[in-house]
């Protein structure tokens, strides 16, 4: 009961990855239909059931474009873990404000850059300009596939029948 179903939107297009239990629930409730069987057989007292591997669901279901989490990984891999002042490759980096938290800088995408330790510690509490630092990109919130949380939830229940629901593209799909 605990194996991993694909969920399909009514396009086809991958929606999220439920356990079996819920997926027959939605297929016996009329909300979904079975696309593939993994193989698994469910006992009841009534019937024997064929476990799903992919529903599809009955109705389009419109959902936002997803959004990364603001975290020091997501920003050092925005950066690609390079310093945005010096350009420095590493994976020794802090985080740094570029408008500092004590001058009303806030925690955010368009404030938060990769810096080495010592362009960080040159900066100091001064905006760049103050301490003749330049930066080498605008910081921003990165845009993300729409397959970019589904992909998340992909490595941790692969299943090698579902590639074939994904677009040619979607695996490399990464932010940006």
């Amino acid at each position: 009961m605990e194996s991993s179903v694909l969920v399909l939107n009514q396009n086809y297009e991958p929606l999220n990855v439920c356990n079996a239990r819920r997926a027959i629930v939605m297929v016996f409730n009329g909300k979904a239909e079975v696309i593939e069987l993994n193989g698994h057989v469910i006992n009841t007292m009534a019937a024997s059931y064929r476990t799903p591997s992919v529903i599809r669901l009955a109705h389009l279901i419109k959902r936002p474009r997803p959004r990364l989490k603001l975290s020091r990984k997501e920003v050092f891999t925005r950066d690609r873990y390079t310093c945005q002042y010096c350009g420095l490759q590493t994976k020794e980096l802090t985080l740094d404000h570029v408008v500092p938290k004590s001058r009303g800088g806030v925690h955010s995408w368009e404030n938060l850059v990769s810096a080495c330790k010592a362009c960080n510690h040159r900066k100091g509490g001064k905006n760049p300009e103050e301490a003749r630092m330049r930066l080498m990109s605008k910081p921003g919130e990165p845009r993300v596939s729409p397959y970019y949380v589904f992909l998340q939830k992909l490595e941790h229940s692969p299943n090698e029948g579902w590639y074939k629901f994904l677009p040619e593209g979607a695996l490399r799909s990464q932010p940006s």
